[in-house]
Parts: structure tokens; C-alpha cells; sequence
């Protein structure tokens, strides 16, 4: 199949697959007489995975990983569980610093008076200077 058919199969654009041959995510398949790149069903199912994985926020060097892991056979379950609960770390770590993200900017609000004047303490905060 061709690369669109292969795309809309994996749920991805062309572009993305083009890019992940480029950085050598994927290997290009094989070209067809036409000079078309020519997808089978394997292909679409390691986009398949690579589309699933990227949804999770898996990043490219991880799905890099996750896919060395997946196509190794004598792989240790223990490797792959290792690279989820760091990913997972991480998504902690972004969930706390948003969190905090909204604690101040809700602060910021409750402090505007969001009226007519054009005294602002949200736009005060963000024009202050650091002091280092």
C-alpha cells in the first residue's frame, strides 16, 4: 500500500511517517516498480504502536526504546516496566508543575479587580524584574 493509505491506517499523517524514516524510527520500506513506497501490513502495525506510544507522551528516544524492546524477543519485561515508570515520573513531575502553574495564576485573578481601571496585578507580576 502507499503511504497515504498506510497513514490514514496508522492514524497518522505522511509527513510524520516520512520524518520518522528520515530519523531512522522506522526503515523505509521497500519501493514498488512505480518508485512508490510500497507499506505492508507489518509497517502499519510499527506505526500502529509508534501512533499508540506517541499518545501516551512517550517521546521519540523512548519510542525508540519501546520498539528495540518490542521487536527483542529475549527482552527482560523488566526493562520495559522500568522505561513506563520513568515516563511516568515524568508525568508527575509535569502534572505538580502545572499545578503550580494554576496556583499562581489563580492568585493572579483573584487579585485583578477586572473592572474598567487600568491597574492590573496579573500584568504587574508579569513586568516585574528578577533580582538576580
Amino acid at each position: 500500500m502507499r503511504i497515504g493509505e498506510a497513514a490514514a491506517r496508522a492514524g497518522m499523517t505522511a509527513k510524520a511517517i516520512r520524518y520518522y524514516e528520515s530519523i531512522g524510527l522506522i526503515h523505509p520500506p521497500a519501493r514498488a516498480q512505480s518508485n512508490y513506497r510500497a507499506y505492508s501490513e507489518r509497517d502499519v502495525h510499527v506505526l500502529k504502536f509508534i501512533e499508540r506510544a506517541r499518545r501516551l507522551g512517550f517521546t521519540l528516544a523512548e519510542c525508540r526504546t519501546l520498539l528495540a524492546l518490542y521487536e527483542d524477543r529475549t527482552r527482560a519485561s523488566a526493562d520495559v516496566k522500568a522505561l513506563a515508570l520513568s515516563h511516568l515520573s515524568d508525568i508527575d513531575a509535569k502534572i505538580a508543575e502545572l499545578k503550580s502553574l494554576r496556583r499562581t495564576i489563580e492568585t493572579l485573578a483573584a487579585a485583578c479587580h477586572g473592572d474598567a481601571r487600568p491597574d492590573c496585578p496579573i500584568l504587574d507580576e508579569l513586568a516585574k524584574r528578577d533580582a538576580s
